[in-house]
């Protein structure tokens, strides 16, 4: 067994590789970018080598600065997390040339799968279902409209190189193919390095079904059952659980089965995951192996009871693996739900600045974050906060919990999707488990409150700032202890002025000894900002204390 690793990531899944590591008697090292410095990651670690600039591309991506980091600290072995190296294939092969050991399948694997295209000529040649569509070299208009008119409309086009979401390009008419193709070739060449676009059959209401498959390097598979990750934002996964939910039986047996199948085509070693699309009727379709852990792997764990960081650890260390698939049993029902810093409201755009509040619900549910209170949020990486997972011993058991954790999440000082995941949890389509890759097109009017609500939120905010300063003083007819805006026999006026997503609004706030009325002035003028008059239209609302509280959980 390894006596040291370092961990090449940072944010939540370097301190869950770490906990792991800790756990079985194994040192770490952090590696840490100058936006990093004294990261939760880098205090959790043994020792911590700084690598470079904040972006990724001066630090974390640097295979070289990595490799010397875990030679001048004797590490044995690295584990790369997911994003950054995980799936690249010349640092397994430069970290196999040092003598290192790479947590995770081998170059030639990763190389195989790499290709979304070269993924799906080696599934099929394995008896693994494969979506209908064309993947070859030839990347000719003729080509593609010729294989888009012999599949049908709607066709997705992807770059081969490709994930995340991006060079990905849905095609609804002959006419507009051109231009996504140029489109999705522009994107794969910037994001990727690579230009080659495939073409396949887009299935209307698909679900994304995933199986998490566990190999070690000689022929010997198991999987930890299926995920189901439908619940997506640009092609990005926010709501993922396990079991999937109402599969047919022999659905979920074909599904599982090509899951196995797949990972014994490569002699797969370490976790793995391998995404299919499910037609709703009796069909799977193989879209791609991801080479590495996945960020929704705590629900497999939740379910088998299985830490799959310490599987990865002893089966790059050469021991077999842990358990046979007889052995991998599962329980109950579980959810992760991402909790991001960024705007749902604006196309789900990012979200930068400094967590002046944060207060997870660990007392509900399992937490796994890499921020605390007052660090920042930066453009540099992925804007995610937490992720909330959740246990039941059947769905509608996690589903109420999940509700539970999400109503006991604080945020402030930058927007979040935390109010976005508690309206998906408890929508009644999402409750029924009647999910689809267009689940938030589908129920957009429901998911995406209009902007009377969204200024009802507002006010509802002020009013829960006043109240708490309100009852930080006990007397309230003594002035010189209130709040501010203190007016001779008059009730306490205070003026906020709110810019927010592209609204103006001007609030007055009156304070009285048990409630808050707050007038809210959305079109007010700048002279109304200016000199405090009456600016336009108003709305008045007026809030008891509690039921402020009540609105903000």
């Amino acid at each position: 067994m390894f006596k040291k690793i370092l961990i090449a990531n940072r944010g939540e899944i370097a301190l869950r590789v770490a906990r792991t590591a800790h756990k079985m008697g194994i040192q770490t090292v952090a590696v840490y970018s100058d936006a990093d410095m004294g990261a939760p990651h880098v205090l959790a670690c043994d020792e911590a080598v700084h690598i470079g600039g904040a972006a990724a591309a001066e630090s974390y991506l640097i295979a070289d600065r990595i490799i010397e980091a875990a030679q001048r600290t004797g590490a044995q072995a690295i584990h790369p997390g997911y994003g950054f190296l995980s799936e690249n294939a010349a640092f397994a092969d430069a970290l196999h040339a040092a003598g290192i050991v790479f947590i995770g399948p081998d170059a030639k694997t990763i190389r195989a799968m790499g290709s979304k295209s070269a993924a799906k000529d080696l599934m099929a040649a394995a008896g693994v279902p494969v979506t209908p569509g064309y993947q070859g070299e030839d990347q000719s208009l003729s080509v593609f409209t010729a294989e888009a008119e012999a599949i049908g409309y709607p066709v997705l086009l992807k770059a081969v190189a490709g994930g995340g979401g991006k060079g990905m390009r849905r095609v609804d008419r002959a006419e507009d193919l051109a231009d996504a193709l140029q489109s999705a070739a522009r994107e794969g060449a910037s994001s990727f390095g690579n230009a080659q676009i495939l073409i396949e059959k887009y299935i209307e209401t698909a679900r994304h079904v995933e199986v998490q498959i566990f190999g070690d390097g000689r022929g010997n598979v198991v999987h930890f059952f299926e995920r189901d990750c439908s619940v997506q934002r640009r092609h990005q996964k926010i709501i993922e659980e396990a079991p999937a939910p109402g599969l047919p039986a022999n659905v979920r047996e074909k599904l599982l089965q090509a899951g196995v199948d797949a990972g014994r085509a490569v002699d797969y070693r370490g976790a793995g995951t391998v995404e299919f699309l499910y037609d709703g009727g009796d069909e799977v379709y193989f879209m791609e192996m991801n080479t590495r852990l996945q960020v929704e792997h705590p629900v497999s764990e939740m379910i088998t009871g299985f830490d799959l960081v310490e599987w990865q650890i002893r089966v790059a260390a050469g021991e077999p693996l842990p358990a046979s698939q007889g052995d991998i049993t599962e329980n109950g029902h579980a959810f992760e739900a991402r909790l991001y810093a960024e705007n749902p409201a604006n196309d789900f755009a990012p979200s930068i600045g400094t967590l002046s509040r944060l207060d997870l619900p660990a007392a509900y549910a399992r937490i796994d974050s890499g921020v605390t209170q007052g660090q920042s949020i930066t453009p540099f990486y992925d804007p995610m906060i937490a992720k909330i997972i959740v246990h039941g011993t059947d769905r509608r058991e996690a589903l109420s919990r999940l509700r539970v954790a999400l109503s006991h999440t604080r945020v402030a000082g930058l927007e979040t999707n935390a109010s976005f995941l508690h309206m998906l949890a408890a929508h009644p389509a999402f409750i029924e488990g009647d999910v689809s890759t267009r689940f938030i097109d589908q129920y957009n009017a429901d998911l995406f409150p209009n902007r009377d609500i969204d200024n009802f939120a507002i006010a509802a905010v002020v009013c829960a700032m006043e109240s708490d300063a309100i009852e930080t003083h006990a007397d309230f007819q003594d002035p010189w202890t209130t709040i501010k805006g203190f007016r001779l026999n008059d009730p306490d006026q205070t003026i906020r002025w709110i810019e927010w997503q592209g609204a103006a609004a001007l609030l007055r706030i009156v304070a009285h000894e048990s409630s808050t009325e707050v007038t809210l002035e959305p079109n007010a003028s700048a002279a109304a900002r200016r000199q405090d008059t009456q600016g336009g239209p108003s709305t008045t609302f007026s809030f008891t204390h509690k039921k402020v509280d009540d609105l903000l959980q």
